[in-house]
């Protein structure tokens, strides 16, 4: 009795493995051969947004962000986000918080390449932000850039800059804006 429980165990888990290991195979074929579905633009509403503690890495890494999201975004076509800010800064925790939020991030990942970059207490990567014509004198900053380097909303950059006040969905609006920008 025990080995035909046990037979019929492992003869369910085999055609498990066989039924999971067939669903990957045509999901990674399907994935190869057709690009993926844009997503539409999240519909977030008036949904809390959760600041985020220390969205910013530190200074000095900065240079080999922007320069990695670069790299990445000429391979795959989309726009680069730089956000200019700092950890003390409460408007730049809540633009993290809106970037973070599930129903918002797999949209800003498919849509754009993302890099952080602290400018502490505006004595750090400073030359970053003039590399594209912007002097900041207020956080956060948001640049949507092409990826060759052209800066799609140098008028705009403040737009997101009193995001604790803003909702969620004004944030991602502003975004969808700009993200239709070429």
């Amino acid at each position: 009795m025990r080995s035909t429980a046990l037979f019929r165990t492992l003869l369910l888990a085999t055609a498990l493995t066989v039924s999971v290991a067939g669903v990957a195979q045509t999901a990674a074929a399907q994935t190869s051969t057709a690009p993926a579905a844009a997503l539409p633009v999240p519909q977030i509403g008036s949904a809390p947004i959760t600041a985020v503690a220390h969205p910013y890495a530190e200074p000095e890494s900065a240079h080999a962000a922007v320069d990695a999201a670069f790299a990445q975004a000429r391979k795959t076509g989309r726009k680069v986000l730089i956000d200019f800010g700092a950890n003390w800064c409460p408007d730049c925790r809540v633009l993290a918080g809106v970037l973070t939020h599930p129903a918002v991030s797999p949209w800003v990942e498919q849509t754009f390449e993302v890099v952080s970059v602290n400018v502490d207490h505006f004595n750090q990567n400073m030359d970053l932000a003039k590399k594209f014509g912007i002097t900041i004198k207020a956080i956060p900053v948001a640049l949507i850039v092409t990826p060759d380097g052209k800066v799609l909303n140098g008028n705009e950059t403040l737009a997101l800059g009193d995001a604790r006040r803003m909702s969620g969905q004004a944030v991602v609006d502003k975004l969808a804006e700009w993200a239709k920008r070429s």
